[in-house]
């Protein structure tokens, strides 16, 4: 019986897979606006009576290539953390870390641009994403949070003075994501984030066409930049 019950459960885990990943072929081809059950089944050659045992909607589905991806993308920004961490023979400054991790990130969303669309895109009309993707979500900000918890607690971190009238603002973003952080520090997190990403958007999305060519470099340097502009030391990049 259990031969049987692990032959089930191999078999559903291929097929699911085989449904994720025709899915994604969907994103690519049309957007996630236009993602179709029935479409996929068609593709897969299955009815689609029997693609409702795994996905039972097409919100369903579209939660779980979200949380794919925000897996993906998070577990890259770790292990480009852990790569820092262990350098040798002197471990890179934090700030050379940020660098790394939004290095790693960027290239995951060139390598994977409408999965990263899927998660810092256009939002889905009609879709509302549960609570199952806030963990997923939130893997790469903590491995940022992480790095200036880690300068605070060595170094220090050298922010920004903060505004009079933004101080219960930086007061409550700390409290929800980094109580152990100065509130400044935490509102220069928030703003060097969004930056970030701001900046993979822009060159993913086309917005340095004929603009910026050395994109690679360019990135290096406004990464750097934004790393200092959230408290953490270390050389400027690309020096």
């Amino acid at each position: 019986m259990s031969t049987i019950r692990g032959a089930r459960e191999r078999a559903r885990v291929e097929v699911t897979a085989a449904i994720k990943d025709e899915a994604r072929k969907q994103l690519a081809a049309e957007g996630a606006a236009k993602l179709s059950l029935r479409a996929v089944a068609r593709e897969l050659g299955m009815v689609s009576s029997a693609l409702y045992r795994y996905f039972p909607s097409r919100d369903e589905l579209l939660t779980a290539l979200i949380i794919d991806a925000y897996d993906a993308i998070g577990e890259v920004a770790e292990s480009a953390r852990a790569a820092a961490d262990r350098a040798r023979p002197h471990p890179a400054p934090y700030a050379e870390r940020w660098v790394a991790v939004a290095g790693a990130v960027r290239e995951w969303a060139l390598a994977h641009p409408h999965e990263y669309a899927l998660i810092y895109g256009s939002p889905v009309p009609g879709y509302s994403a549960p609570m199952d993707t806030v963990g997923p979500a939130s893997r790469v900000g903590m491995v940022f949070i992480g790095l200036l918890r880690d300068a605070f607690r060595a170094d220090g971190l050298a922010v920004p003075p903060l505004a009079p009238e933004l101080r219960g603002e930086a007061e409550r973003i700390a409290a929800e994501i980094a109580p152990d952080l100065p509130p400044a520090a935490a509102l220069a997190l928030v703003a060097a984030w969004a930056q970030l990403f701001g900046l993979i958007s822009f060159e993913l999305f086309g917005q340095f066409n004929r603009m910026v060519e050395a994109r690679e470099a360019f990135f290096r340097q406004a990464a750097g930049e934004l790393a200092r502009s959230a408290g953490l030391r270390g050389r400027p990049a690309g020096r």
